[in-house]
């Protein structure tokens, strides 16, 4: 048995067999056991947070991780953490001259600032959290983390927005409710139950109704998370499972918490200078396009890397022992930029991207054999996975004035500002845009404030400029921006003070696209012993894409599964399962009015213990007329009614006498 570097502790250090690192939470039943002495595998808490003792070897092991964005960082992290492995053996091999992937920010007051994209966020993200807790956040004082910071931004400047939908020219359309009929509730419900199997390669609009599909609540959905009409019904469904401790908070962005900065300040930043301090060498202007592998029988070991390192073609070796972790796949890659007088141009094809790509590795793996899945499913039609966004800097102008009128605080206070993006409902580009904290940038001056914009509908023309918005200028975005606020005869005076900068992203989208089973590589390949996938186009068990989370998630999983480590990546946080969040989420589709069966469960629950988990009566609601709902459950025939009533009054009643 090999000696501890811990003394007291010469024990296996090497997971038991059969030790699940993914495990899956929605797929059995979990008890306690003697066979199953581990934590059920959906729990959080203080008890998850062990340091396993390091392998054998680690010492000596390298690992190469490709792609610099948030998942490469979070892998060296929890190589450096949980798998003990010295930062110096790490490598970090990124395309760009800077690390970061899609979470950037970047740009001065002068030529203005640039965000492709933005994130939201909430207090489920497990793994995000569980790194961030222990990473040094660098504007406080030794010992606080960025969890430390942004648990005090956001628990002294409550989130929520006062015009979350807009519409008619600058006029607040009434967002209080989801809007849902009661057979679009069903829609919703129905889509809650379905197994996951079943909706292989299934678009949002096969399986809603057209009406649903112009309700509140799919405006405030899709320009929340960037869905499409034409996308994943399998993702939709993930989604709501994520997100159904938050439902209630959808329509008012009150679920949500922000960064103080930009996602590039806020994260990038801290994460990469800790990593570097600890000695983890990045090395940028590195593309690996493809990978040599060692095959024997059914298994697969990388041995060198194939790259083009500042322009030439190269190779690194892989020692038997190392391992490589790489992204698949880019929602930037490709990305075209525009400005005040330029439309941006793409320079990538629609169906197939360039071999120069950032997708080009990715490629080339599913080349060697389908366990890396058919890349072709998510870029092959740029079409659909496009959209565009436009970076404001502004100075004092009429547009600040009329954001001033939206907005929760003064966007001068350092603030909540719109709570999130205020979308235009009847946009023929669904247009939204936001204003977050100020100032978004650590070096932004006092008078400037930076506002986000971005549109869905790549296709159609601008209800005041008759261009799609991709052939449009930042003047003219601007001015289509303004006509929906209500200012359009003012347009030339916000022009004269706001610099716009523009991104038009022909994959941002892309990990949305409808799916099957196979299109999308497991994150440790079946065969493979040193190869881990990252990021937006790996499977993992119930995870949703296009979050922050989701990529430390996969980044998490593939150190633990290639080095064996005894500790599981916990699933999806069990808030889902929790019967309080399920009947609030009731209550949110029912539009904020008791659901079918409230009132039963009022009359059966009332001077119980359990009586808190029903969501408190909506003002002057009537809730202690369970005869009432029963009527319209059941129809006439009121003695029977009458004795379902006594029977749930007197079945509660015997409950209360037999626990006193």
């Amino acid at each position: 048995m090999p000696q501890s570097p811990i003394p007291g502790f010469d024990i296996p250090r090497t997971a038991p067999d059969g030790f699940v690192h993914e495990p899956d939470a929605a797929g059995a039943f979990w008890e306690n056991s003697a066979a199953n002495t581990l934590p059920p595998p959906d729990m959080v808490a203080a008890y998850q947070r062990n340091r396993p003792l390091p392998t054998d070897g680690i010492d000596t092991r390298k690992a190469y991780i490709i792609g610099g964005g948030i998942a490469g960082l979070a892998a060296a992290y929890y190589l450096i953490r949980d798998a003990h492995m010295p930062p110096a053996n790490i490598m970090i091999l990124e395309n760009l001259d800077i690390e970061g992937g899609s979470l950037d920010g970047a740009g001065n007051a002068q030529d203005g600032y640039i965000i492709r994209g933005g994130r939201e966020m909430n207090w489920n993200y497990d793994n995000l959290w569980d790194m961030f807790q222990d990473v040094p956040a660098l504007e406080l004082p030794a010992g606080f983390s960025v969890l430390d910071e942004y648990r005090m931004v956001n628990d002294n400047d409550p989130n929520w927005s006062k015009a979350r939908l807009m519409h008619r020219q600058g006029e607040i359309r009434d967002f209080s409710t989801l809007g849902l009929t009661r057979a679009q509730q069903w829609e919703l419900i129905r889509l809650l139950l379905k197994r996951k199997e079943d909706l292989d390669d299934l678009t949002i609009e096969d399986y809603f109704s057209k009406g649903f599909l112009q309700s509140n609540f799919w405006f405030l959905w899709r320009s929340m998370f960037a869905f499409q009409n034409w996308q994943s019904l399998l993702e939709m469904k993930l989604y709501m499972h994520r997100f159904l401790d938050a439902l209630d908070g959808l329509h008012d962005m009150s679920a949500l918490v922000f960064p103080k900065y930009n996602q590039f300040d806020s994260f990038v930043r801290p994460l990469s200078k800790l990593l570097r301090d600890k000695g983890v060498q990045i090395r940028f202007d590195t593309q690996v396009r493809d990978m040599r592998m060692r095959l024997e029988g059914d298994r697969r070991t990388v041995t060198d890397l194939l790259c083009r390192i500042d322009g030439r073609e190269d190779s690194i070796a892989v020692g038997p022992r190392d391992l490589v972790f790489a992204l698949t796949g880019s929602i930037t890659e490709g990305t075209a930029y525009g400005d005040m007088d330029h439309a941006p141009v793409l320079k990538r094809g629609k169906a197939d991207p360039s071999p120069d790509s950032d997708w080009t590795l990715w490629k080339n793996l599913a080349a060697q054999s389908p366990v890396f899945g058919r890349p072709e499913k998510f870029y092959g039609d740029a079409d659909r996975s496009t959209w565009e966004s436009a970076t404001l800097t502004c100075k004092p102008s009429p547009l600040v004035d009329r954001l001033k009128q939206l907005s929760v605080n003064d966007p001068y206070s350092g603030r909540t500002v719109t709570g999130g993006v205020i979308t235009f409902t009847d946009s023929n580009w669904v247009m939204s845009f936001t204003c977050n904290r100020q100032p978004h940038f650590p070096d932004q001056p006092g008078d400037v404030l930076v506002l986000w914009v971005y549109a869905l509908l790549m296709d159609k023309d601008g209800n005041h400029v008759k261009k799609p918005m991709p052939a449009c200028t930042g003047r003219e975005i601007l001015a289509e921006l303004c006509y929906h606020l209500g200012i359009a005869d003012q347009v030339d005076a916000v022009a004269a003070n706001t610099k716009v900068r523009l991104a038009l992203m022909p994959y941002i989208t892309a990990e949305f696209m409808p799916r099957a089973a196979g299109d999308r590589p497991r994150i440790v390949p079946e065969g493979c012993t040193n190869l881990g996938l990252l990021g937006q186009f790996v499977e993992t068990n119930n995870d949703v894409v296009f979050t922050m989370e989701s990529s430390v998630r996969t980044a998490r999983v593939a150190v633990y599964t290639l080095l064996d480590i005894p500790k599981a990546v916990p699933d999806l946080s069990p808030t889902q399962y929790d019967i309080r969040n399920l009947l609030k989420a009731a209550r949110a589709l029912n539009n904020g009015e008791p659901f079918i069966g409230e009132r039963l469960l009022r009359r059966l629950l009332d001077r119980t213990y359990f009586a808190h988990i029903l969501p408190p009566a909506p003002d002057g609601a009537p809730l202690d007329r369970a005869e009432e709902e029963l009527r319209g459950l059941l129809g006439k025939g009121g003695d029977a009614i009458q004795r379902v009533g006594t029977w749930l009054s007197g079945f509660r009643d015997a409950l209360q006498r037999r626990g006193d």
